[in-house]
């Protein structure tokens, strides 16, 4: 279970995150994270999780389960978010019938995605040299294709 103080419970703070968090999804599951902005403060807030489950998971019965395995796995996590972030985990139908190691295994792999700086999570081309991209002499097709 999540401390009341780790967990977001207004709706201002969910759409927030949906609006403008880093994404990534994995089978069962998708993350979205907001890093904390700087601020002044003498003590910054804690990390807060909040989770989306919809009715497309299953019934009301499903829906808590798989809130209570996510949030049973997140607990230890909370060490690694920084102070002040906000982190939605968001289950899929297929949570409830994954695993739990594919289930943590999955939240893991989304939670570090996430939270990596953005230039290292650019994928670097790989394919045909550019020479091959541009248009021939004519101009009106492109070489290679």
């Amino acid at each position: 279970m999540l401390s009341p103080k780790n967990r977001m419970r207004h709706s201002t703070e969910f759409n927030a995150v949906m609006r403008s968090g880093r994404r990534s999804g994995r089978g069962a599951l998708g993350v979205v994270y907001l890093a904390p902005r700087p601020t002044s403060e003498a003590e910054p807030d804690p990390p807060r999780v909040g989770f989306i489950v919809s009715k497309a998971v299953g019934g009301a019965v499903v829906r808590n389960r798989v809130q209570r395995r996510l949030r049973h796995m997140m607990r230890p996590r909370l060490v690694d978010l920084p102070n002040g972030s906000l982190l939605v985990v968001r289950a899929k139908p297929s949570a409830t019938t994954a695993r739990a190691e594919e289930l943590d295994a999955q939240l893991e792999s989304a939670i570090a995605s996430v939270m990596r700086p953005k230039s290292a999570s650019r994928r670097r081309r790989v394919g045909r040299a550019e020479e091959s991209r541009r248009p021939d002499a004519a101009g009106e097709r492109w070489a290679g294709r």
